[in-house]
């Protein structure tokens, strides 16, 4: 997936969340900026997610961030890369240690802007954040990374006190126990 397919995919991408919906229109144009996949775009930049679930959907994996001292998915930034699906993943398994990982659909299954604060010389910026379903095995055995203070499955009926109620987080919580594509 180059800039070009994810500008094509963001522009088809629907969502019944208004909040989501809002920005829509600001990844698109995100899209025509060659900086946009790099974090040197100090005012905002393209991550991409991995929202990880075990097979039955009954749990989420999440890491306790080192640097937000905060509950997440697994993701990172692109670094110049313009294939957000091959960086989910690959921050996936970086951030998990985990060999069982499968994207379940390849299309967009989230999209999400928010404020990183000001972190020694970087700046307050904002993170375009791209999300994508991705399924493994619960049992296989987890390696925490240096970016993570701790690392989880967490069943779904413990995700909103874990994430203080992060709206992002809950939205994603909520497509997966609504999804069609998962039964």
């Amino acid at each position: 997936m180059d800039r070009i397919t994810l500008r094509k995919n963001l522009q088809q991408y629907r969502t019944p969340f208004e909040e989501e919906a809002a920005f829509i229109r600001d990844f698109v144009d995100l899209t025509h900026d060659e900086l946009a996949f790099g974090r040197e775009r100090l005012h905002g930049h393209f991550t991409a997610s991995a929202w990880i679930v075990n097979k039955r959907r009954t749990h989420t994996l999440l890491t306790l961030h080192r640097k937000l001292n905060r509950w997440l998915q697994l993701g990172g930034h692109a670094d110049g890369e313009e294939n957000l699906q091959l960086v989910a993943m690959k921050e996936a398994e970086e951030e998990s240690g985990l060999a069982s990982l499968r994207l379940v659909d390849r299309g967009i299954f989230d999209i999400d802007r928010h404020v990183i604060p000001q972190k020694g010389e970087t700046p307050e910026h904002f993170h375009y954040d791209v999300r994508f379903l991705i399924e493994a095995e619960i049992q296989e055995p987890l390696t925490i990374s240096a970016e993570s203070k701790d690392l989880a499955w967490v069943p779904f009926d413990a995700v909103a006190d874990l994430v203080h109620h992060n709206a992002s987080i809950l939205r994603m919580l909520e497509k997966t126990s609504k999804s069609e594509i998962l039964l």
